[in-house]
C-alpha cells in the first residue's frame, strides 16, 4: 500500500484560493535523487506564477508548487554517495516543495549551514541560487563597482543586497517605502531608494552610473536601466512584474557598450544547478556560517495555509521570506 503525504496543490489556474491541501502519495527517489521529510518549504513568486497558470513546471517534475525546502534526508536513490539517510539539508526543487515529502537531485542539496535553523535554511536554495547565478556569474560583479538591485526588500533583493555588500561592491537598491527603504540600508545598502518620492536613474547617474543592474520589474523600467548604467555596465533580468514587452532604443547599448542580459532557475539543466550548488558551498555557506549573511525572514504559515501565505507575497508589504512550515 502506497504511503500518503499531505500536499497542496493547485486546483486550478487563478488566485490564491486554488491552493487546496490534498493528500498524494510518497515520491520515490529516482537514479541520482534523495527524498526529503520537508521541515519548511520557501515561497517564492515562480510559485504564485505557477498558480497563476503562467509558468509550467518543466517536464518530469512535480505539479506541486515549492522550489526549495529544508529537511531530513529519508530515502536515497541509486548513485547518491554524498549524502545519507538522517542527513539535514537545503535543496534546490524541480517542484514539489509543498508537501511533507520531495524528490530532488542530490547535488542540488547543501548543508545547513552551523548555527541556523530549519526555518531559515529553507529559505537560502532559490534566492542564494539565483543571485550568485545572475549576479556573480552571468553579471560578473566585482568588489568596488556600483550595483543597483530593484525590489531590494524582497527575499532576492535582501539576498543580493547582502551578497554584493560581503564582496566588497557599491551597493544601491530600491524599494517602495521608508521601512523598506530603512531594511536595505540595514543590510549594507550605501543608497536605498524609495520609488515612489525619487528617479533611480539620476540618484545612480549621480554617482557615476550602474555597472550592474538586477532588475524584476521590466516594462518602463527597462529602458531607465539602460540610462542609469555606466560605460560597459550590464543589465540582468530575471523577471518582469511589469510585462516584458517595451520599446527600446538600442543605440544607447551600442554607444555605452552595454550588456543585456537574463535567465531563469528553474529550467536548467541538472548539472548547470550542482555547479550552482558547488559554488555557494565554497564561495557563500562559509560566509552564512560566519553570520555575516543570513536570511530576512518576514512570516511562516502553516502548509494547510498555503494561501494566505500566496495573498501576503502578492500584496508586497512583505521584507524577506515567507515560508511554510510543513514539518518544523
Amino acid at each position: 500500500m502506497t504511503q500518503m503525504m499531505r500536499a497542496v496543490e493547485i486546483s486550478k489556474p487563478g488566485g490564491p484560493e486554488v491552493l487546496n491541501p490534498v493528500q498524494r502519495p510518497v515520491p520515490e527517489p529516482e537514479l541520482g535523487q534523495v527524498v526529503l521529510r520537508v521541515a519548511y518549504a520557501g515561497v517564492n513568486r515562480p510559485d504564485a506564477l505557477q498558480r497563476a497558470g503562467a509558468y509550467d513546471p518543466p517536464p518530469g517534475a512535480s505539479d506541486l508548487p515549492g522550489l526549495e525546502a529544508s529537511g531530513e534526508v529519508v530515502a536515497l536513490g541509486d548513485g547518491v554517495t554524498s549524502l545519507a539517510v538522517g542527513d539535514q539539508v537545503c535543496a534546490l526543487l524541480p517542484g514539489g516543495g509543498y508537501a511533507e515529502y520531495v524528490a530532488t537531485s542530490a547535488a542540488h542539496c547543501l548543508p545547513v549551514p552551523k548555527g541556523m535553523g530549519m526555518k531559515e535554511a529553507a529559505c537560502l536554495p532559490e534566492t542564494f541560487f539565483t543571485v550568485w547565478s545572475n549576479v556573480f556569474s552571468r553579471g560578473g560583479l566585482k568588489a568596488g563597482e556600483r550595483f543597483l538591485v530593484h525590489g531590494g526588500s524582497s527575499g532576492i533583493g535582501t539576498t543580493a543586497i547582502q551578497l554584493a555588500n560581503a564582496f566588497g561592491a557599491r551597493v544601491f537598491a530600491t524599494a517602495g517605502s521608508e521601512a523598506k527603504c530603512k531594511a536595505c540600508a540595514d543590510l549594507g545598502a550605501e543608497r536605498a531608494i524609495n520609488y515612489r518620492d525619487e528617479d533611480f536613474v539620476k540618484v545612480v547617474k549621480a554617482e557615476g552610473g550602474a555597472d550592474l543592474i538586477l532588475d524584476m520589474v521590466g516594462g518602463d523600467y527597462i529602458p531607465r536601466n539602460v540610462k542609469a548604467l555606466a560605460n560597459d555596465g550590464r543589465l540582468v533580468q530575471i523577471a518582469f512584474l511589469q510585462g516584458p514587452v517595451v520599446e527600446l532604443n538600442f543605440a544607447m547599448m551600442m554607444v555605452k557598450r552595454l550588456t543585456l542580459t537574463g535567465s531563469t532557475l528553474r529550467p536548467q539543466s541538472d548539472l548547470a544547478k550542482a555547479q550552482i550548488a558547488q559554488n555557494l558551498r565554497e564561495a557563500v555557506w562559509p560566509l552564512l556560517e560566519a553570520g555575516r549573511v543570513a536570511p530576512v525572514m518576514d512570516s511562516s504559515f502553516d502548509l494547510d495555509d498555503a494561501a494566505q501565505a500566496h495573498a501576503r507575497m502578492e500584496a508586497s508589504n512583505h521584507i524577506g521570506k515567507i515560508v511554510l512550515n510543513v514539518g518544523g
